[in-house]
C-alpha cells in the first residue's frame, strides 16, 4: 500500500484543515502495516498493535471538533517499543516469552506525556529481547515473543538493536515516529542502519520510570523519526520532571527555557537552516575507522558542513573512547541485576516471573523457544553479582565517568572549543546470521562515549554504501541537545541524503 511519508507538520495542517481526520490517518497506517509488516515484505516490526487505536484516534478528532486541541501530536499516530509501560490493552514484555501476559499497572511517564499532546499509541515495536542484553552471541532485531525485524533496505539484513523495531517501522513508513530506547548504541544502531534520524538525549532528559531496564547510569528512551524535526518534537513531547525518577530533576534547570508543563523544551524552535554558521565541529579521526567506502561517506559530509558554514578542526580525537569496554560491562551486569529486579518484584500475580533468578530458570526451562540461537550468558553474569554497594562496582562506575567525561569528551570539547563532535555512526547493515549471531566487522566507535558519559547523541541519514544507510553522528557535552539539533537540521536540509527503502531481498552489490 503506497503512504506518503508524512511529517508531523504535514499531518497537523492535514488535520486543522479537515482533509484528514485523526481516525483516517489511523486507519491508513494500520492498512500500511498489514500490507507491509504482515503480508507483504515482512518486516516483522511490530510486536502488538493496539486494539484502541482507532477509538482513541476517533476521541481526538471529537476533542478537535470542539476546539480543543492537545498539542503537537494531537492525533499523530507513534509507536513505543515493547519494553515501555503501557497501561492499555497491550502488553509490556520486552520481547521476553517470560513476561507475556504482563499488563502493566500504569503507563509510563514518556507514555503519559506523550497521550497528553494528543499522540495516538498504534502499537508496540519488536526488539532484541531484554534490550540486547541477555546473551553475548544475540542476534538483533530477534525476541522469542516478537521473532525476527528485518532492514527494509534489504531484507537480509539486520536492522540492528535493541530498538530494531522501532528503526524499522519508521523506516517502512509505518508511522510518523517511534520511540526507541538505548543503553548503549540501541538508538543510534537501528536509527543508522534503518537510513532514519535517532536522537540519544542527555541522561536525565527523559524519565525512564515504567521502562524495563537495563543500567539505569546509561538507559534513557529517544525519538526516532525520519527528519530531524519530527525527532525535535517527539523529543520536546516526552521530556518532564518525574518524581520517579530523580535524575529527570536535573534537567529542570539546566534544559533550555527552565521547565514546561508539558516538556521542559520547545526543541523545533532550533531548528535553523543557517544552524551550521561559524559552528566550530570536531572530527574524532581516531573514532572513524579505517573502511573505505565509509570514510569516502564521511568526507563528504565534512565537505557539506564546510560549505555551509562550520568551522571544521580536523582531528580533535577523544581520547579514553576504547578505554572503559571492561569496566562499562562491570557496571551494566551490577545494575542489571539491581534495577531488573526491582522492576519485576512491582509486576503482579499475572507474571510468571519476579526476579532475574526466575528469568533465568523460565529461559532454561523453556530453552526450544527462548534460547534457540543464543544463549543468556549476560544474565547470568548479573546474576552473580553483588550489590550497587560493592567496591568493585563503585571504582568501575567512577572511571567510566571519569574517561568518557572529564578525560573524554569534556576534554576535547574544551581543547577545540567546539559545538560537536562527529563521526561515521557506523557501517552499513550486515547480513542476517541465526547461527553466528551479529557481525559487523566495524573497525570503529560512535556509541560508546555518549552513551557511558550519559551525553547527547545525534544520527542523521549520510549515505549509503551498496544501497544500504550509513549515517554521521553529532555528539557533544550534557544537555546540549538544542545546539546539536540545530546542527543536525541544517545539515539534514542541505544534503537531503535519505531515500526511502526498496524492501529488497538482498543489497544490490552492483550499484
Amino acid at each position: 500500500m503506497i503512504l506518503p511519508e508524512w511529517t508531523i507538520a504535514d499531518l497537523k495542517q492535514k488535520m486543522a484543515s479537515g482533509e484528514l481526520t485523526a481516525r483516517q490517518v489511523a486507519e491508513l497506517y494500520l492498512t500500511r502495516i498489514e500490507a507491509v509488516d504482515k503480508n507483504g515484505p515482512h518486516v516483522n516490526s511490530i510486536i502488538e498493535l493496539n486494539p484502541d487505536a482507532l477509538e482513541i484516534a476517533g476521541s481526538l478528532d471529537v476533542e478537535r471538533k470542539k476546539g480543543k486541541v492537545r498539542g503537537a501530536l494531537h492525533g499523530i499516530p507513534i509507536l513505543l517499543k515493547d519494553n515501555i509501560n503501557t497501561h492499555d490493552k497491550m502488553q509490556t514484555t520486552a520481547g521476553s516469552l517470560a513476561l507475556e501476559g504482563n499488563s502493566a499497572a500504569r503507563d509510563a511517564f514518556i507514555v503519559r506525556q506523550l497521550r497528553k499532546v494528543g499522540a495516538v499509541v498504534l502499537g508496540k515495536t519488536n526488539l532484541s529481547e531484554w534490550a540486547n542484553f541477555r546473551g553475548k552471541r544475540s542476534v538483533s532485531g530477534w525476541s522469542s515473543r516478537g521473532g525476527l525485524t528485518r532492514n527494509p533496505y534489504a531484507l537480509d539484513r539486520s536492522a540492528c538493536g535493541s530498538s530494531s523495531g522501532s528503526g524499522a517501522a519508521v523506516a517502512a513508513n509505518l508511522c510518523v515516529a517511534a520511540v526507541g530506547t538505548e543503553t548503549d548504541g540501541s538508538i543510534i544502531c537501528p536509527a543508522h542502519t534503518n537510513g532514519i534520524v535517532g536522537i540519544k538525549p542527555t541522561s536525565g532528559l527523559l524519565s525512564r520510570s515504567g521502562i524495563i531496564p537495563v543500567a539505569h547510569s546509561q538507559d534513557t528512551p529517544g525519538p526516532m523519526a525520519r527528519t530531524v524535526a519530527d525527532a525535535a518534537i517527539l523529543l520536546g513531547a516526552m521530556a518532564g520532571v518525574d518524581g520517579e525518577d530523580p535524575a529527570t530533576r536535573l534537567a529542570l534547570s539546566r534544559v533550555e527555557g527552565g521547565g514546561k508543563k508539558r516538556g521542559l523544551s520547545n526543541y523545533a524552535k532550533f531548528l535553523d537552516l543557517d544552524g551550521l554558521k561559524g559552528a566550530r565541529i570536531g572530527v574524532a579521526r581516531n573514532m572513524a575507522g579505517t573502511n573505505p567506502r565509509i570514510l569516502k561517506i564521511f568526507e563528504n559530509c565534512i565537505d557539506a558542513l564546510k560549505h555551509l558554514g562550520a568551522k571544521i578542526i580536523d582531528p580533535a580525537d577523544v581520547k579514553n573512547f576504547n578505554k572503559f569496554g571492561d569496566t562499562e560491562g562491570e557496571v551494566l551486569h551490577y545494575e542489571f541485576k539491581a534495577d531488573l529486579n526491582a522492576y519485576l518484584k512491582s509486576l503482579g500475580a499475572n507474571v510468571r516471573v519476579h526476579s532475574m533468578e526466575e528469568v533465568i530458570k523460565f529461559n532454561e526451562e523453556n530453552r526450544d523457544l527462548v534460547m534457540p540461537y543464543f544463549g543468556q550468558e549476560h544474565m547470568t553474569l548479573a546474576q552473580e553479582q553483588g550489590t550497587l554497594k560493592d567496591k568493585k562496582y563503585r571504582d568501575a562506575l567512577k572511571k567510566n565517568l571519569r574517561l568518557s567525561r572529564k578525560e573524554g569528551i569534556d576534554a576535547t570539547m574544551k581543547k577545540y572549543k567546539l559545538d560537536a563532535i562527529i563521526v561515521p555512526s557506523g557501517g552499513p547493515a550486515w547480513m542476517i546470521d541465526l547461527a553466528n549471531g551479529d557481525a559487523t566487522n566495524w573497525d570503529m566507535e560512535s556509541t560508546s562515549p555518549a552513551a557511558v558519559a550519559g551525553y547527547p547523541h545525534i544520527t542523521v541519514p549520510a549515505g549509503y554504501v551498496f544501497g544500504l544507510p550509513v549515517g554521521i553522528s553529532f555528539f557533544a557535552t550534557a544537555w546540549q541537545e538544542p545546539t546539536l539539533i540545530r546542527l543536525a537540521y541544517a545539515f539534514e536540509q542541505a544534503t537531503q541524503y535519505r531515500r526511502q527503502p526498496r524492501f529488497l531481498p538482498t543489497a544490490n552489490l552492483n550499484v
